[in-house]
């Protein structure tokens, strides 16, 4: 089986093939183990113009005309050339582009398109995306959930073709705790950690402010935080100031990202206050790890858990629920939880088993 995967966004910043495989490391695993079984193509248009072999994959970077924005005739036509199988299409905000792709290959070709947590288009883009619909065979989200909100929004046709798949996988794996927390020079037991956005839909001051309140009983326990934006950075550090349980909160700032290793392996518990995600990430990428996960009950995270089987799934901005789900950690058998968050992740979320269940969906189609 042939498999092109493309993607119709330009990414200037990035010039070279290392650098933009070092930018997609998250997702590129996923390729890796596809070329064990099949042939794997990717066209991306970045600052560079050249073909590129890694791991069996076939890396295509390609420079069109940038003018025509809306009109990809040449990207498509590259596409058809390399005589696909199967064309995986990232992300689905670019309606207009998948039409001319489906009109440009043979009926024959099947084409699966990957959620990269764009929501549903509004007014006549969400009636181009019903029209692109007409020509897609699957759609990859990481939830049913999330694409049954697009079925229930008119953008998509049936549920019938949404097919559950982890968006990205964990280049993370387990270390021994010691040697991790020498790293990090973590300390309290248990250890929370917070990796993300510090804006409104991760909702942080929530996390925060009912941590201190189970910091007043559970007098050990820690909560790290990690974030590479600050936007309600003032507004937490003004929850702090002067509150007795201050010292259970430690705002660590910016890392780089190969750091995450040992702080996902310091930690016994990742969590997320968010509102809306399409994967999640650093979830993914903390369970890799051994890490509990205690984040909000929204489509994703119940997938991400296998419905809270893996962790604890708690109402999405309710105090009264956070403290009831860190409440639980008391009495929670937490080497029994990591063990269950580490199998399902290796079954359900490695690079591995998304390339299976890949594989097996466009065997299907």
């Amino acid at each position: 089986m042939n498999f092109v995967f493309v993607s119709y966004n330009y990414s200037p910043e990035f010039s070279s093939p290392e650098s933009w495989l070092k930018r997609i490391e998250g997702y590129s695993g996923v390729y890796e183990y596809l070329a064990k079984i099949a042939r794997v193509h990717d066209v991306k248009q970045i600052d560079y113009e050249g073909d590129y072999i890694h791991q069996n994959i076939h890396y295509h970077f390609v420079k069109f005309d940038r003018q025509k924005k809306h009109f990809s005739l040449q990207l498509n036509r590259f596409v058809k050339e390399l005589i696909p199988d199967i064309v995986v299409v990232h992300g689905l905000h670019l309606p207009l582009q998948l039409i001319q792709l489906r009109l440009i290959l043979p009926k024959k070709t099947k084409i699966m398109v990957q959620h990269h947590a764009e929501k549903p288009l509004p007014g006549i883009k969400k009636y181009a995306q019903r029209i692109a619909d007409i020509g897609v065979d699957a759609y990859l989200f990481a939830s049913h959930g999330l694409g049954d909100d697009w079925v229930k929004k008119g953008n998509l046709s049936s549920s019938e073709k949404i097919h559950e798949v982890m968006e990205v996988s964990s280049i993370f794996y387990p270390v021994e705790r010691s040697s991790a927390r020498l790293k990090t020079g973590v300390k309290g037991q248990p250890v929370f950690l917070w990796v993300g956005r510090l804006n409104e839909n991760k909702d942080p001051l929530n996390i925060v402010s009912t941590f201190l309140k189970f910091a007043a009983v559970e007098r050990e326990a820690k909560l790290y935080m990690i974030y590479h934006t600050d936007e309600l950075l003032s507004s937490i550090k003004e929850l702090l100031k002067e509150h007795p349980s201050r010292g259970a909160v430690i705002l660590v700032g910016q890392i780089p990202h190969s750091d995450l290793l040992y702080w996902f392996n310091s930690a016994d518990f990742i969590l997320s206050g968010s509102f809306y995600e399409g994967s999640g990430t650093a979830i993914c990428e903390a369970m890799s790890c051994r890490c509990v996960p205690i984040v909000t009950d929204i489509s994703s995270f119940q997938m991400i858990t296998d419905h809270g089987k893996c962790g604890i799934l708690y109402e999405a901005g309710s105090e009264t629920a956070l403290l009831a789900a860190l409440m639980q950690t008391r009495e929670m058998d937490i080497e029994e939880k990591q063990r269950l968050c580490l199998a399902y992740f290796k079954s359900t979320l490695s690079f591995e088993a998304i390339a299976r269940q890949i594989y097996e969906i466009a065997g299907s189609l």
